[in-house]
């Protein structure tokens, strides 16, 4: 079991999926939508933030909610990326790009809750 959330693969995926984030927001196409690009930015971070505030909680329980919540946020950014393509911010690839992360990601942490709901390593 991981010592630290940086040693996770849910939580370096997640910091991947938000480093493609801020990159496909930092067009100048997104300088007409700022409200959205926050929304991109600020749900791509959540993601990240929940798996670390989940893993410091030093429950299984309360892990799983958190992780629950993480994958809630990948489908809200591509919910969000749609506006993007939509209104012309984003190509289609860009799309694929992100939802092909999204999708990885979001299939990793669902298999984690199954590690950790087997698992008792966590529950205190």
């Amino acid at each position: 079991m991981a010592k630290r959330f940086e040693d996770l693969e849910i939580w370096q995926k997640s910091r991947d999926l938000c480093k493609l984030i801020y990159k496909t927001t930092d067009s100048d196409l997104f300088n007409e939508d700022v409200n959205l690009r926050h929304l991109l930015r600020n749900t791509s971070g959540l993601v990240m933030d929940n798996i670390t505030e989940g893993f410091e909680r030093n429950s299984n329980k309360e892990f799983i909610n958190f992780l629950n919540i993480s994958i809630g946020s990948c489908g809200k950014i591509k919910s969000q990326l749609y506006r993007a393509l939509d209104n012309e911010y984003i190509t289609d690839e860009d799309m694929n790009t992100a939802f092909s992360k999204i999708s990885q990601l979001s299939n990793t942490i669902t298999d984690f809750i199954q590690f950790l709901k087997k698992s008792e390593l966590l529950n205190l």
